[in-house]
């Protein structure tokens, strides 16, 4: 059975109806980010106002699975010392002294809940977005425990909640929820499966990644998170390779890649096999060493007849930026999903 793209379902508003409820998960990303903040404002501002007579801890360790996502965020910026450990457990060194934070949006992972107890057994102090009544809730019961609520079961949505909490104990950057969902809206307005695809930067994408191999570069640490997301969404929704990593993790594919010839004809054997293309995540940083690795990617990309696709964003901040360039992201993997029929 052989599949192909066709591009016109982009468009085509009986196609579009049948993705309508994965199409308005994602335009409903911002809603959640305000939903989550909203609802959590008030256990916040207790749990900053509780820390106010506390001194600074030793370490903050994000524990869980979501860790990875604190870490990206954290690891350029928290003032003490930062670990993201996402086991079932916790470093052996973790104590009273230390702030373990846990994101569990579901509230029903054995890992996270796992930590939470550990963290509790040994006294540190605890601080866990999650469902109230969860297991992991439950679990995290306890003197020096936190639970800041959450009901959406969005990831993003609920690290912008823990990341309000560590910005108003001068633990992590400044956090605006606002900002975040304004970003998300944005994309999703530009994003719309109502805006042609001559208009529409997703569904350009979309038909650019059709019949590629991408290969998705991030040079900021929140980027690559971004771009790692990206191609996890590529493969899930395409059942197709999608690779993202360092830049001297791409250039060998890019480097090896047949230099492309005018002269081949496209319906012959073989020449349906995928070309790379490398997709850039541009969250605008300045950074010498980003720089000089996005130029030998292109430079690179260009000697071996590579196309090279760009998301950008113009948000305020890290996070907002990180947000928009994952929404994009994920918009083009769904339109590739809809455009993609099989014989």
């Amino acid at each position: 059975m052989a599949t192909w793209f066709d591009e016109s379902r982009l468009d085509d508003e009986t196609a579009l109806g049948a993705a309508d409820l994965r199409l308005r998960t994602l335009a409903e990303s911002g809603a959640r980010v305000r939903r989550e903040a909203g609802d959590a404002a008030s256990a916040v501002a207790e749990a900053v106002a509780r820390s106010a007579g506390q001194s600074r801890p030793r370490a903050v360790i994000a524990a869980g699975p979501d860790s990875r996502l604190l870490r990206a965020v954290l690891e350029p910026w928290c003032p003490v010392p930062f670990v993201a450990w996402p086991g079932p457990a916790l470093p052996g060194w973790a104590g009273s002294l230390d702030l373990v934070v846990v994101l569990c949006p579901e509230g029903s992972d054995s890992g996270s809940a796992s930590a939470v107890a550990e963290a509790v057994r040994r006294g540190c102090q605890v601080v866990v977005a999650t469902r109230p009544g969860s297991m992991v809730a439950e679990h995290a019961a306890g003197r020096w425990s936190t639970v800041l609520p959450t009901t959406t079961s969005d990831q993003l949505a609920t690290a912008v909640v823990m990341l309000t909490y560590l910005d108003g104990v001068s633990l992590g950057p400044a956090t605006d929820a606002e900002q975040v969902a304004r970003a998300l809206d944005e994309v999703a307005i530009a994003c719309s499966p109502h805006r042609d695809l001559a208009v529409n930067p997703a569904k350009m994408l979309a038909i650019a990644l059709a019949d590629a191999i991408p290969l998705v570069w991030g040079g900021s640490v929140l980027a690559a998170r971004a771009a790692r997301r990206v191609a996890e969404s590529v493969r899930r929704t395409s059942g197709r390779t999608a690779l993202a990593g360092d830049a001297e993790h791409l250039l060998p594919v890019i480097e090896a890649a047949r230099q492309r010839d005018v002269f081949d004809d496209p319906f012959a054997e073989g020449a349906a096999e995928g070309r790379p293309t490398l997709l850039v995540l541009d969250d605008g940083t300045e950074e010498p060493a980003v720089l000089e690795q996005r130029t030998r990617l292109l430079e690179a990309a260009e000697a071996r007849g590579v196309r090279v696709e760009t998301l950008t964003t113009e948000a305020p901040s890290e996070v907002a930026r990180y947000a928009s360039l994952l929404l994009s992201g994920t918009y083009a993997a769904e339109y590739l999903r809809l455009g993609l029929v099989e014989d």
